[in-house]
């Protein structure tokens, strides 16, 4: 007995008689059951079309409807004359019956018979009949259906039989209404995923359904399927079992070995259904035969599961994953992910033995807003071994393998609707270098703040002008952060180290207009920061060196700053002419003047002796070990100076019946900023610091992205690289030195506009520390092998139906960065590099896909795969193979796509020597 997770939206699984969710879980090993009991040996098809052609011989009480349809009641005669010694006639039906035919409609009240021809319809109670023809015997309360033929000879009209949500359509049927019995040939009816077509289907009750010659398929074609899982017997008691009897797989109409002789469903119509999850086979070079993904889904209830999954190696490596999901409607919805691999490399004595444990933990939260408007609470935590992705027997994701950082946030936030308002929020944070295993943790950060004051406000409230704009806010930032290593995370070490403080700033603002043209604001702040240990440095003559001695107890530090800017916006407009194909050009200026002052705080530095001899003495604060940092010791005294452009023309539009000229947008912004420090000395510091020059654009109908780049210095340097007080003209250089700059371009198109085709394809790949697009391939989730690896969001009629067709789906993503440093006259690209990743249709049925790059600075291949997939319709097959590097490994699948048999696959590949 096999089970497979469902998608998780836990809505309640009904499973309806005989034609809407049989085996809406399973055929999970191969289905079918026992005894189709004693059959009724006639043919209703044929007893129906005697009826109908039979001479009527009470003519006087055959009613002919010439419009060709009638509505009639029968109710039952009643005698007008009561007699106590006759006991009352019990009546025919218990209900009125509502009936129509396109041709015509035939009652015998000798025989008891409605006959119905040509788009019969027929109601009564809960049951609705539709038929080519319609034979009811109201005294036996039982109705025939059956086909009826058209000209050429060939059927059409087949029977759809509906009673509540239950519907059948097969080739005739028989109804009792009283018992409730049905005798049906060659029904079809969905169950779930499956289709299923039975020769003959006895409904013996309500509870207890019979199939004799049934085939189970997810084909869409049940009728003409390429597979289907074949069984004689079947018994189905809906909401409790299925049992079968000898159940063979079939395809291509050629029987397979497969086959089991007997099988026990047990089915719930409250949540889904517990059960084994079949492994799969495997083998690698450097730890033998294993076993992988087995292990045991848990329907715990309608709101959340659990399934446990497991792996084991004959070498003695062992994997375990726990992953949950969750979900509350207008409430919550999330997933849980806990995965362990303890593995082992080679053998005990060789020298290429290695043992490790690894470990990873996912964990995503949302909450729906309608719950509470006031409140939310989202988390996102991926954090685990460093060597995870690189290490795990469980995962192929290049692109988590090349990314150096995971990361987590976990939040909640609440707002107190109060006068002024307050908004509170408390996050944990978390941020891993996988390279270096170095880890960042804030645990909380505690965030509290207050709404915008206007104390000079009228009672108009109406803010206009210097003092009435003058506003001042709180904000409290309290924070405990934690900085330790891979192996010493959740260990008594890492909280050692621990820094704590909090910050209060009360930042006083006010903006006004100026002479008309300009914006002016101005801000005062004052920052208070509390410590709960400070440090006390000395030279300790025992060690012979400088040391930092921890003082616990409350301390605090208080400063305060002013900054002012005055901005503008400038426009202008170059024309061409109306009759030009350029019409205009528009240029749209911003500068904008800064200014920033805060003074020395030098009362809080100390003197320590830095030497033996105690002549040699420098500076420092005790609160420089602290989170916020320390107060400066000099002041700080800048003018700031930003300039953004942006250019757009008007064109002629290509549309010829458009009147108004199109825009194009050239630059989307070209920005300049500096600085200037008024306090500069020109020995120990500067006064001008580097122009950063940046801009970006997009091209080509918006699906070239482009930004770059460059950082422009002023000053000359020496033969050691040092910035020093000459400008670069007056050293024999140009006006400025370029000391860095870069670009990139990305590029994305396809034959036909897909909304976030990419993003939906990798989201998982991303989530894992991936990338969103496939330049380093897709990623592939062992535990899953029957997700595509290719985009699967176009509409069903959007596919292609015809080998010959033109219009193959295709797309393609292009990434070139580009690289230049000259930091110290060194005139170098020292990165140089071009990714493509291609997708394409070959053919209705057959997808191909390669992900490839060249490095011209390390003059080599990147990151290379070529995958391919094929349809075959209820199955799918792909492979995946990336030819060389570290990464190097194929992998082949085949299976069925529906996850009610996702065990019914071959799936093999290669390990990497990881």
């Amino acid at each position: 007995m096999t089970c497979q997770k469902t998608s998780h939206n836990f809505t309640k699984i009904a499973f309806k008689p005989l034609h809407t969710n049989l085996f809406n879980i399973v055929l999970l090993s191969i289905f079918l059951t026992i005894g189709a009991g004693k059959l009724y040996s006639q043919d209703t098809t044929k007893k129906a079309t005697a009826i109908a052609t039979k001479k009527q011989t009470d003519s006087s009480k055959t009613f002919v409807n010439n419009t060709g349809k009638s509505t009639t009641t029968i109710k039952k005669e009643t005698d007008s004359i009561k007699k106590d010694t006759v006991k009352p006639q019990k009546a025919f039906l218990d209900g009125k019956v509502k009936y129509k035919a396109e041709k015509y409609v035939k009652i015998d009240q000798k025989k008891k018979l409605i006959t119905l021809y040509d788009k019969a319809e027929l109601y009564y109670q809960d049951v609705e009949l539709k038929s080519g023809l319609i034979v009811m015997d109201y005294e036996k309360n039982e109705v025939y259906a059956g086909r009826i033929k058209d000209s050429t000879g060939a059927y059409k009209q087949y029977p759809n039989f509906k009673q509540g949500t239950n519907v059948v359509e097969p080739d005739s049927i028989r109804f009792n209404f009283k018992t409730k019995k049905a005798l049906i040939w060659n029904s079809r009816s969905d169950q779930g995923e499956f289709k299923i077509k039975a020769a003959i289907t006895k409904k013996e009750n309500d509870s207890v359904y019979f199939l004799k010659g049934a085939r189970f398929t997810t084909s869409k074609d049940v009728d003409n399927p390429e597979y289907y899982f074949q069984t004689n017997k079947v018994k189905f008691i809906p909401g409790k079992k299925v049992v079968t009897g000898l159940t063979n797989m079939v395809i291509a109409d050629v029987p397979t070995p497969i086959a089991l002789p007997f099988a026990f469903f047990p089915m719930s119509k409250e949540t889904s259904i517990s059960g084994l999850i079949l492994p799969s086979y495997n083998d690698s070079n450097t730890r033998g035969f294993s076993l992988q993904n087995g292990g045991y889904y848990f329907a715990l209830s309608n709101n959340y599961d659990l399934t446990v999954l497991g792996d084991y190696y004959t070498n003695g490596s062992y994997g375990m994953r726990f992953e949950s999901s969750y979900a509350e409607r207008y409430k919550y919805r999330g997933n849980l992910n806990v995965r362990f691999e303890n593995l082992i490399t080679s053998e005990r004595g060789y020298p290429d033995y290695l043992k490790q444990k690894i470990y990873n933990i996912q964990w995503s939260h949302s909450k729906d807003s309608k719950s509470n408007p006031n409140s939310s609470f989202s988390a996102s935590v991926n954090l685990g071994s460093s060597k995870y992705f690189r290490q795990s027997i469980n995962q192929a994701n290049i692109g988590s393998n090349l990314n150096n950082t995971l990361s987590s946030s976990v939040s909640y936030s609440k707002t107190f609707n109060s006068v002024p308002q307050v908004r509170m929020s408390l996050t944990a944070t978390h941020s891993q270098n996988t390279q270096t295993e170095e880890i960042n943790m804030t645990l909380p950060t505690l965030q509290v703040s207050v709404d915008r004051l206007y104390p000079f406000v009228g009672k108009d409230g109406v803010k206009k002008g210097f003092f009435k704009n003058i506003n001042l806010q709180y904000n409290l930032s309290g924070k405990n952060s934690i900085v330790t290593t891979d192996s010493l995370f959740f260990k008594p070490q890492m909280f050692r180290n621990a820094k704590t403080g909090i910050e209060h700033t009360i930042p006083i603002s006010t903006n006004f207009k100026l002479f008309k043209y300009f914006s002016a604001s101005s801000s005062f702040n004052y920052r208070e920061v509390w410590y709960t240990k400070t440090i006390n440095r000395s030279y300790d003559d025992e060690q012979s060196k400088v040391v930092d001695n921890i003082v616990n107890g409350f301390d605090a530090y208080r400063t305060y700053s002013f900054s002012s800017s005055l901005g503008t916006t400038i426009y202008g407009t170059f024309n061409f002419g109306a009759d030009k194909k350029i019409k205009s050009i528009r240029h749209v200026m911003r500068p904008s003047v800064s200014y920033g002052y805060t003074p020395s705080f030098e009362k809080y530095y100390d003197t320590y002796a830095s030497d033996a001899t105690g002549t040699m003495t420098k500076q420092y604060s005790r609160f420089e070990a602290g989170i916020f940092g320390a107060p400066g010791i000099s002041n700080s005294n800048t003018l700031g100076f930003d300039l953004s452009n942006t250019f757009e023309a008007k064109v002629t539009d290509k549309d010829s019946t458009k009147v108004e000229p199109k825009k194009v947008m050239l630059l989307n912004n070209l920005n300049f900023s500096t600085s200037y420090n008024l306090n500069a000395d020109g020995k120990t510091s500067l006064a001008w610091s580097p122009v950063r020059v940046s801009g970006g654009t997009q091209l080509f109908a918006n699906k070239m992205n482009v930004n770059f780049g460059a950082t422009l210095d002023p000053y000359a340097i020496d033969n050691s690289g040092t910035r020093i007080n000459v400008y670069n003209i007056d050293n024999g250089g140009s006006l400025f030195r370029m000391t860095s700059a870069n670009m990139t371009l990305n590029y994305a198109i396809s034959s036909k506009e897909k909304d976030k085709t990419k993003k939906d394809k990798n989201v998982q790949s991303e989530r894992n520390g991936g990338r969103e697009d496939d330049l380093f391939g897709t990623n592939t989730d062992l535990n899953d092998s029957r997700k595509s690896q290719f985009s699967e969001s176009e509409k069903e009629e959007d596919k292609i139906s015809e080998f010959f067709n033109a219009k193959l789906p295709w797309d393609m993503t292009f990434a070139y960065s580009l690289t230049y440093g000259n930091n110290n006259r060194e005139k170098k690209i020292i990165g140089n590099s071009i990714m493509i990743s291609a997708n394409a249709d070959i053919s209705p049925k057959w997808k191909a896909g390669v992900s490839t790059g060249y490095d011209f600075v390390q003059k080599g291949v990147t990151f290379t795969q070529l995958r391919f997939e094929r349809d075959l319709l209820s199955w799918r097959m792909d492979f995946n193979w990336t030819p060389f590097g570290t990464n190097a490994n194929w992998g082949f699948f085949i299976g069925i796509k529906s996850g009610v048999l996702s065990d019914i696959k071959f799936d093999k590949r290669s390990r990497t020597n990881r």
